[in-house]
């Protein structure tokens, strides 16, 4: 048991315990808001993406004060065969963030939002001896929302001046 000062307000074990019951309040409130939520579009069945960004915006519109949401999407790292799966993915891509963003535009929230989209690694211009391409640097960044300012922001990339084989950043999307 520990020493009696230790349980005393501001002690070690005193914020422990307030941010464990900070933590189990904020995960209630987490809950009831996707539990509760009704979309106002249909989200794709059997598409991760779009239940992922059905849940983001079941918590934007509970108003929870998150500024930033996260999801992702995987299986972008393709060496081998990559046009199927690549088209594949582009769709369940633009079939989530259309349910996502028609969603927000119904239920009034999307002057709040702004989706951008990055890669971590980019691929290579050309293709390898798979019919794939292999990491790269740069890669494009998509946003999207009814306040973004729709065309291409930024110098588009060179096909013919790489480095070392890779096309040229010009953006962190850290920055972004």
């Amino acid at each position: 048991s520990p020493p009696e000062e230790m349980n005393e307000p501001g002690s070690p074990i005193d914020f422990l315990r307030r941010v464990s019951a900070d933590a189990r309040n904020s995960s209630d409130a987490i809950r009831k808001a996707v539990q509760g939520y009704r979309p106002r579009a249909d989200y794709p069945a059997g598409n991760r993406l779009g239940a992922d960004l059905r849940t983001a915006a079941g918590l934007i519109a509970a108003g929870l004060p998150t500024r930033i949401y996260y999801v992702s999407l995987g299986g972008f790292d393709t060496h081998a065969n990559q046009r199927p799966t690549h088209d594949n993915l582009m769709r369940v891509f633009s079939q989530g963030v259309a349910a996502f963003l028609k969603d927000l535009k119904a239920q009034g929230l999307l002057h709040r939002v702004v989706v951008l989209t990055f890669s971590e690694f980019g691929r290579r211009v050309a293709e390898n001896g798979s019919r794939g391409t292999d990491h790269g640097v740069a890669a494009p960044m998509f946003l999207f929302g009814s306040r973004v300012r729709g065309g291409l922001h930024g110098r588009p990339p060179s096909l013919t001046e790489l480095v070392g084989g890779d096309l040229a950043m010009t953006v962190d999307f850290r920055r972004v």
